[in-house]
């Protein structure tokens, strides 16, 4: 008996318990795979390359019915919820980083998400985040063990010769003693932990990008499955917990950095006004918490719809200065942009201008912001009004800035406007509608009811039950015919809206009950899953009749 209970996830990656009869493992893990899987070493079909031609493949991978069931890139995969599955061959996937992805996302996509996946012989400590970062749950000792009998000291940084134990770079007890096996084992082991608790605070990919420098087709690896946005945005969470650090080229190319552009793109409308200014980040989030935007703001007096120029989200509107992750990253400043970096958001401007026409677009900006906006304005066909080119805090700047904006009428302040666009899609009529609270703690109500309340830890709207008959279509999970308890489990659940990630706010709609709450898992995970927590509810309204 084998089963599988998904505790946290982030991205790919999960924590989680593997159940195998009466033993339970907490994953990601190491074992040693005989004590769970002891037929394993007898079966046949599990050498075959991952490469090798579909006919091949047919005729030499079989599955016996025990478990882990063997998984192959050609071919379907007949695994079911609850099972292991295992993928031999997976370390040679390392020297092709673009197949590497290509196989990982054919494997993927027709594999169950409630099911674990064991790589065979492939975990090092220099490279079992890549293999979780991926999705992998299980590992073995057999790669630290072969290195082991070849005289190769193992760390997370990369592999060494044996005399490097006497360096004083790990005191373990395999160290001490000098025993280079129990060594390279525990640093397995060690690494593996650091990734789990990585997991679990939503941290995995700045610890993938910090790894991954040590090792060429690591990045690679990383940057081609960047590159597979649709794939990896079913994945990723709406929100995470704690600080965003944009700490590196790869940064920019993030689920959550592209799919705050694309919304914004695509979603987002902003106030109905023929003027914009265009402003530098702070390092304080929200923006508006910092001195300098209180002084920009101050200056602009509501004259103009005010867009923040940043690295490397591109573009926030002010309205959605608070939604992750705009509230929430950190970025290394040193004034200079790259090449890379200012083509990345010159476009994201230039793609936003395309969509959204002002009559004026004021650029109060100085260095790379300023660079970005300029190639923006030519690539889309603007004119650029400057209101300073350097200092935008000085009091010379800011006293431009008002009077370029003399005579200019004051912009409707709608804020849930803007966020409810971004984030459910819809085009809300917020008249009567009335805000009230300390920013960026804020609710919104008409009248003596209560409709939405901003989130502080994710800076998302949360609607009520009558806030929810605001946003007509969309984020819908579909219940069987009964009262929710508590949590919706996976298995009650009978529909979800495609566009649900984790982290979204969803009505949850029975037969006899209605509740609010947060998706714990994608639409796609809720509908195919036979076990975890699909929603977790804030609040149930039962139906009478």
């Amino acid at each position: 008996m084998i089963r599988v209970e998904i505790r946290r996830r982030d991205g790919l990656a999960r924590t989680g318990m593997l159940t195998i009869d009466d033993t339970t493992i907490p994953f990601p893990a190491a074992v040693d795979a005989e004590t769970i899987f002891p037929h394993l070493t007898a079966r046949d079909g599990t050498n075959i390359p991952l490469s090798a031609p579909l006919q091949f493949v047919r005729a030499y991978c079989t599955n016996t019915g025990d478990q882990p069931v063997t998984t192959h890139p050609a071919l379907d995969n007949p695994a079911t919820s609850g099972d292991c599955v295992i993928v031999p061959g997976w370390h040679t996937a390392f020297f092709n980083p673009r197949l590497y992805v290509t196989w990982l996302i054919a494997l993927k996509e027709k594999t169950p998400a409630d099911t674990a996946w064991y790589a065979p012989g492939s975990a090092l400590p220099s490279n079992v985040f890549a293999l979780c970062y991926s999705g992998f749950d299980l590992f073995d000792f057999l790669a630290v063990d072969l290195k082991s009998a070849q005289g190769i000291f193992c760390t997370p940084e990369g592999e060494f010769p044996r005399e490097a134990m006497k360096s004083g770079i790990c005191t373990c007890d395999g160290c001490r003693n000098g025993d280079l096996n129990v060594h390279n084992r525990q640093a397995l082991l060690r690494e593996i932990a650091l990734v789990r608790r990585f997991i679990d605070n939503s941290r995995l990919r700045e610890l993938a990008e910090s790894r991954c420098r040590m090792n060429a087709n690591h990045v690679a690896i990383l940057r081609h499955l960047d590159q597979q946005y649709a794939f990896a945005e079913r994945y990723a969470p709406i929100a995470r917990s704690g600080v965003l650090r944009a700490n590196s080229g790869e940064s920019m190319q993030r689920v959550e950095m592209r799919r705050f552009a694309e919304r914004l793109i695509t979603r987002y409308e902003p106030p109905k006004t023929g003027v914009a200014v265009l402003l530098p980040c702070s390092a304080k989030k929200p923006y508006s918490l910092s001195q300098s935007h209180r002084r920009f703001q101050a200056a602009i007096a509501g004259r103009a719809h005010e867009l923040i120029v940043t690295s490397p989200l591109g573009l926030v509107p002010r309205e959605l200065e608070c939604c992750y992750p705009a509230g929430h990253y950190d970025v290394p400043v040193t004034g200079y942009w790259d090449a890379e970096e200012c083509a990345v958001i010159s476009g994201i401007l230039s793609r936003y201008f395309a969509r959204h026409q002002y009559d004026r677009v004021i650029a109060h900006l100085e260095g790379g912001a300023l660079k970005v906006a300029e190639l923006a304005a030519e690539e889309c066909g603007i004119t650029l009004e400057y209101s300073c080119r350097e200092h935008p805090t000085g009091d010379t700047a800011l006293v431009h800035l008002n009077e370029a904006l003399a005579g200019e009428r004051r912009v409707k302040d709608d804020r849930l406007h803007g966020m409810a666009s971004w984030q459910f899609g819809v085009h809300m009529d917020t008249r009567g509608i009335t805000s009230r609270g300390h920013f960026p703690e804020l609710f919104y109500s008409k009248g003596n009811t209560q409709l939405f309340s901003i989130d502080t830890g994710t800076g998302m709207l949360r609607p009520t039950f009558d806030g929810w008959n605001l946003i007509p279509t969309g984020y819908r999970v579909s219940i069987d015919d009964f009262i929710p308890e508590g949590d919706v489990l996976a298995p009650g659940v009978v529909r979800a809206d495609p566009e649900i990630r984790e982290g979204d706010e969803v009505l949850v709609i029975g037969a006899r009950a209605l509740a609010t709450g947060r998706a714990a898992m994608p639409a796609w995970e809720m509908e195919g899953s036979k076990r975890g927590v699909a929603v977790r509810v804030r609040k149930i309204k039962r139906l009478d009749g």
